[in-house]
């Protein structure tokens, strides 16, 4: 069973990209992010045609998250993290899916550092963790998929130096990351792909992709019970490469089916 996640920048913008590679790679869960459409707008329609069925939490040009699943009408649990009322932006989305627990997030960039932006991505960053414990004290198999915002490490980015001062990789967004791991969360793409190399994104800026200056920020999180029944991981980097392509690559992770 295939569940991956793909940042795709606009939905509608993208449209085409998104159904090919859907068609292309079928996973049996797509999470997605930047859908940048309010609900309204959602193409559910373009996905049932295909197979899919959809459901989704949209904002107007910015964030919003949706899922797909194969055959399947996920069953939503949840969307929005508790914890901050005043917090309207679309960034959370948690289903019963083939039996999994799947939550699709889109994680505040957090630019400029120091800054109140900076602040609302550690905060974010804190009510994620405590449902994600709530998650984990089900004990059902389950998996946290999207854009995180976070380089965890040196060894995923193509140049540490380039991206020093950047929320990506501050020293108080590596450790909130790293404290989801440590709390017994395992990180697919870096287990299968332990020296690094791996990356998530490439910016439209200064010849990025074409010089392969790219980082990991979309991730893969497993709950024990799921981490065990991982089979492979890997990233959709052609994808990138293709015409009027998103900025990042679907990320994906295999796991036997139960």
């Amino acid at each position: 069973m295939r569940l991956a996640s793909f940042n795709i920048n606009g939905i509608k913008a993208r449209l085409p990209r998104l159904l090919e590679w859907l068609d292309e790679t079928r996973p049996a869960v797509a999470c997605l992010q930047e859908i940048k459409t309010a609900d309204e707008g959602f193409p559910a329609a373009e996905f049932e045609k295909i197979g899919y069925g959809a459901i989704w939490h949209g904002q107007k040009g910015f964030n919003g998250v949706a899922m797909l699943a194969d055959g399947q009408q996920p069953v939503e649990v949840r969307r929005g993290l508790a914890g901050e009322p005043e917090d309207e932006h679309s960034r959370y989305l948690e289903a019963e899916v083939f039996g999994l627990r799947i939550a699709g997030i889109y994680l505040p960039n957090g630019n400029p550092v120091p800054g109140p932006k900076f602040d609302y991505k550690l905060r974010w960053m804190e009510r994620l963790r405590r449902r994600m414990a709530e998650i984990a004290a089900e004990e059902v198999p389950a998996a946290v998929l999207g854009d995180f915002n976070v380089i965890p490490e040196d060894k995923d980015v193509w140049a540490p130096a380039a991206m020093a001062s950047d929320a990506l990789m501050q020293p108080e967004s590596r450790d909130a990351y790293a404290r989801l791991l440590g709390d017994g969360w395992t990180d697919a793409l870096d287990t299968l792909n332990p020296r690094g190399g791996v990356w998530t994104f490439w910016d439209y800026q200064a010849g990025a992709w074409q010089r392969d200056h790219g980082f990991r920020i979309d991730h893969a999180l497993l709950s024990p019970e799921l981490a065990d029944r991982l089979v492979a991981a890997g990233v959709d980097k052609d994808h990138r490469g293709r015409e009027k392509a998103s900025d990042h690559a679907p990320v994906w992770v295999e796991v036997r089916a139960d």
